[in-house]
């Protein structure tokens, strides 16, 4: 039906097209959490598998069209996640933990790259051009999925801290190495001199973007800072501001993904206003379904078992498969040093390296820069086997991440791990199982908080209160104008 009405030609028919894929979109995204949540799957591999079967490689509801047309997707929703992820960079915790978390860091994200290298380059003999940037991309992580699932599991503690710190400083870590290695992948390919300019012009533009970002920090500080700002039209500036920032990146054809988390780190530390980040976490789970569906229906497994995929004498298959696996290992063993060295706790050291498997946005960003730098079949290359294992990451990705959440002990359903009671009476006699159940369900009763809604609902709630306190009492007083104006002429 979507099909046909997109083939209709006109622009009626268009709209309506794009009406109803978006619909689809999210009705289907959602039905999709009804089968993995029988299966204890993060929402994020839910969505993707929707956007998988009704995508053109799939069942083909969705015109190409309406695909490429929201193009804008990926931007929105590195926008409000990277945002989000800028109110875990308080100043003074970065001071105790900051040093602890760059170590981490660089072990992971680095170690993933030489593995990766390693085994492009000298293992399966491709050229240095693709392995050293292949390599590179190996180091960026995807915050999406990973803050999705804190956010589905409610999660916290060192971990959660710990984990939202390496991801956001991962990526940094991630551009950089992408900068100095398309430098080292041109003069390899083309056989041009060495530029230090082409190594720094990059890096000095995504600086360029983290102080962007914190100038719109500062104006977000300064917009919302009355007290007489409703919530309303708190959630309007700051909604505004984001994409407004989304706009100038994507004018500069660089990622949101620095400046918004740099916006959020000002915006956190000038006001330790965290309703707001509540609130927009709230708002945005829409988008960030669509982002992921999305992604989803735009991957094509044919790319890689086409006969022709190959670059040197390697299938891209077998790249991709074997990219896919070193890069977890790299990832899993360089978060394991990295919390050794800094003497991280155990649960950390141990289950760290899962929840960074996933790998979108930025890789799949910087990936498409680089297939059009190196051209070719390089860089068609580079880009169907970076968005085909992005896929594969971000389907197991996310039960990783949750796995790694769940054994760390930040979250936790069972009961006896919830709540700690006595397992014995006062007299020094053994509970019995009932007994002891009892006690947990009257301690669980004694800590609940007096509402029943999530912080993130409390102050999407509260922001709605208020603004009906203000439409009603603004109804008010016209009614007692219009009894006043009454009574005067009569």
């Amino acid at each position: 039906m979507i099909q046909w009405l997109y083939a209709g030609g006109q622009e009626d028919s268009s709209v309506s097209a794009a009406i109803i894929s978006i619909s689809l979109v999210l009705i289907s995204g959602f039905l999709m959490t009804r089968v993995t949540k029988k299966l204890r799957l993060p929402n994020v591999t839910a969505y993707i598998v929707a956007g998988i079967l009704i995508g053109p490689y799939g069942l083909n509801i969705v015109p190409k069209p309406i695909i490429q047309g929201t193009g804008f997707l990926p931007d929105i929703a590195l926008a409000f996640i990277a945002f989000s992820t800028g109110q875990f960079f308080k100043f003074d915790i970065l001071k105790k933990n900051g040093a602890k978390v760059i170590i981490i860091t660089l072990f992971e994200a680095l170690l993933a790259s030489i593995f990766v290298f390693i085994l492009a380059f000298f293992i399966l003999h491709l050229n240095l051009a693709f392995s050293i940037v292949l390599a590179a991309l190996a180091s960026a992580t995807a915050p999406a999925s990973t803050m999705m699932t804190i956010r589905q599991t409610g999660a916290k503690g060192d971990f959660v801290e710990t984990l939202l710190q390496v991801v956001a400083l991962d990526d940094i870590v991630g551009l950089i190495a992408y900068s100095v290695a398309i430098s080292i992948a041109v003069h390899s390919a083309t056989g041009d001199a060495f530029s230090i300019i082409r190594v720094f012009t990059p890096i000095l533009t995504n600086a360029f973007v983290l102080f962007l970002g914190a100038v719109f920090g500062v104006l977000l500080t300064i917009l919302l800072r009355p007290k007489t700002r409703s919530s309303d039209n708190r959630l309007i500036i700051s909604v505004a501001l984001l994409f407004a920032f989304c706009g100038i990146c994507t004018i500069l054809e660089i990622s949101p993904l620095l400046g918004c988390m740099s916006m959020g780190t000002i915006y956190i530390n000038f006001t330790e206003d965290d309703k707001l980040f509540k609130q927009l976490n709230y708002f945005s789970p829409p988008f960030l379904l669509m982002f992921f569906v999305r992604s989803g229906m735009s991957f094509d497994l044919q790319a890689l078992v086409k006969t022709s995929g190959t670059i040197g004498s390697s299938p891209l298959i077998l790249i991709g498969v074997l990219y896919f696996i070193i890069r977890i290992i790299g990832k899993y063993i360089g978060a394991f040093v990295g919390c050794l060295l800094v003497k991280k706790s155990k649960e950390t050291r141990n289950y760290l390296g899962l929840a960074l498997i996933p790998q979108a946005g930025v890789a799949i960003g910087l990936a498409a820069l680089g297939a059009r730098t190196l051209q070719g079949e390089t860089g068609n290359a580079l880009e169907t086997i970076i968005l085909a294992s992005s896929v594969l990451y971000e389907l197991i990705g996310p039960a990783s991440a949750k796995l790694s959440l769940y054994l760390s002990k930040s979250y936790s359903k069972r009961l006896e791990e919830i709540v700690d009671v006595s397992n014995t009476t006062p007299d020094g006699k053994e509970k019995s199982q009932v007994e002891l159940l009892i006690d947990r369900i009257q301690k669980i009763q004694q800590e609940l908080p007096s509402h029943t809604l999530n912080e993130a609902e409390e102050a999407f709630t509260e922001a709605a209160e208020q603004h009906n306190i203000g439409f009603w009492g603004e109804v008010q007083k016209q009614n007692m104008k219009e009894i006043l104006r009454k009574r005067k002429k009569l």
